[in-house]
C-alpha cells in the first residue's frame, strides 16, 4: 500500500479489525519511510446490475438515492436507522439476486415500497404520493385503503 503522505511504496499493517457488520475491514498502517500513521478500509466490492430509467437511459445502481429517498419519506418519523439500514441492506440483497445485467427502476422502487410498508405506514403513503405521482385525493385514498388491508 503507497503512503498518503510520501508516497513510499511500503507500508507495515499495525493493526487489522473487523467492522459490527462483518463486511468491512479496518488496517491501521505505518508508512516505513517518514513513520506517519493512516487507515484503509477493505470492503467486498460487489457486480450491481445497472439501473434503466423511464426514459431509457441507464445509471449505475446508487445507494445513497435508495436512501435519500428513504429519509424524505421517514422525515420526522420513529424509525431506527439500524433498521433502515437492515431495509437497505435487504433492498441490496434483492437486486443482487435479479439474475439480469440491468435492472428496471420501477423494480427498484417496489422494492423500497415494500420495505417502506415494513417500517412505517406513513412513510410509505408518502413515498407511494411522489412515486405513483398522484394526482388526487382519490390516489391517495386508495392507498390508505391498500394499507389499512394489509
Amino acid at each position: 500500500m503507497k503512503c498518503p503522505f510520501c508516497n513510499h511504496a511500503d507500508t507495515q499493517v499495525i493493526d487489522t479489525r473487523l467492522s459490527d457488520e462483518m463486511l468491512t475491514i479496518k488496517r491501521r498502517r505505518r508508512c516505513l519511510a517518514c513513520d506517519r500513521r493512516f487507515n484503509t478500509f477493505e470492503k467486498i466490492e460487489l457486480q450491481l446490475p445497472a439501473v434503466v430509467k423511464s426514459d431509457g437511459s441507464r445509471e449505475e445502481y446508487d445507494e445513497t438515492k435508495i436512501r435519500s429517498s428513504m429519509m424524505k419519506a421517514l422525515h420526522k418519523r420513529q424509525v431506527a436507522m439500524k433498521e433502515v439500514d437492515a431495509a437497505i441492506a435487504a433492498i441490496r440483497q434483492d437486486v443482487l439476486m435479479y439474475n439480469d445485467r440491468e435492472i428496471n427502476s420501477r423494480v427498484i422502487g417496489d422494492l423500497v415500497m415494500t420495505q417502506l410498508a415494513r417500517l412505517d405506514k406513513v412513510a410509505y403513503i408518502r413515498f407511494a404520493s411522489v412515486y405513483r405521482s398522484f394526482n388526487d385525493v382519490t390516489d391517495f385514498t386508495n392507498i390508505i385503503k391498500q394499507v389499512d388491508t394489509k
